[in-house]
């Protein structure tokens, strides 16, 4: 009774590839360092080029396929192919996930972004709590100093955040630079100041010590996260949950970066009302900014 495994026993080629190697005699395991070497070109190479590749002759890797299984090397490569395909969606959807697949045509992307952008712009706007944004917009409006952090791809809406707040007026930096960094410019907090970190999973190190520095000081702390209950959501004096929790792969995380810009615009929002409201406060609208001053007779624009 033959002892050579059944193909359709074993869901990888590959693996079994791995697993037999260290029985193999010198010549089948050149064939198979040359196919483990490259899986991809094995998967679409000739018998010849792969003998070539291993040294060896085409009749030898037709009996190194037939000792693993398979019906001849025709089979063995279409197997390796398989595995490489599934390889490669597996790398997809742990990376991107399932919502779009590599076949989608543009026109399936486009919408599948859309409706992921409108779905999370609507949970979000269901959970947002509006109270702690305007305490977030106050303390704002209030600070002497405003200390932003974001790091990667939560840098992107405390960026943007950053740029309008200071156009408004507000003294406020925003801090990218690494923990040693942010470790002095901490040692310059007071009670004065407000520091927001926005980080999405809760948890990082860096923003956590922020947090924890500027508490020490007396300054006002909020936390713009997607992790509720997580260390960051507890550490702050202002948690802002943006409604979109934390996701695992990219068009969950795309969804949450929609619901981060909601929020911070959101909180923009209410602290260039209240500075405006404020006689006192430099407001983007008295047209200082303008590059261009209008022509006479006309009415100054700005755009917020």
């Amino acid at each position: 009774m033959s002892t050579t495994p059944d193909p359709a026993a074993s869901p990888s080629a590959l693996g079994r590839l791995h697993e037999e190697l260290p029985r193999l005699n010198p010549g089948h395991r050149r064939i198979a360092e040359a196919i483990l070497a490259d899986p991809l070109a094995a998967g679409d190479s000739s018998i010849t080029a792969l003998a070539a590749s291993a040294e060896t002759f085409p009749g030898a890797v037709s009996r190194f396929a037939r000792k693993l299984g398979y019906a001849g090397f025709p089979a063995l490569r279409a197997a390796i192919a398989l595995d490489n395909g599934r390889a490669a969606q597996s790398g997809w959807e742990r990376d991107i996930g399932t919502a779009i697949t590599p076949a989608d045509a543009p026109g399936e992307v486009l919408d599948i972004l859309a409706g992921t952008a409108a779905r999370a712009l609507r949970d979000a706007a269901a959970l947002i709590d509006q109270a702690q944004v305007e305490r977030a917009a106050e303390a704002i409006t209030a600070a002497e100093r405003v200390h932003l952090h974001g790091e990667w791809g939560d840098s992107i809406a405390v960026r943007e955040l950053y740029l309008r707040l200071q156009r408004i007026g507000v003294a406020v930096w925003c801090h990218e630079a690494g923990s040693r960094t942010l470790e002095l410019v901490s040692r310059t907090f007071t009670e004065r100041d407000v520091v927001l970190v926005l980080n999405r999973s809760g948890k990082d190190e860096t923003a956590l010590q922020l947090l924890r520095s500027a508490a020490r000081t007396g300054a006002t702390t909020i936390a713009v996260h997607g992790a509720p209950g997580a260390e960051l959501d507890r550490a702050a004096d202002i948690p802002l949950f943006t409604g979109i929790r934390n996701g695992a792969v990219w068009t969950q995380h795309f969804a949450g970066r929609a619901s981060d810009t909601l929020l911070t615009s959101m909180l923009w929002l209410l602290v260039a009302q209240r500075r405006s409201a404020d006689p006192t406060m430099r407001f983007v609208d008295d047209g200082t900014l303008e590059t261009n001053p209008p022509a006479p007779g006309t009415t100054p624009t700005s755009d917020l």
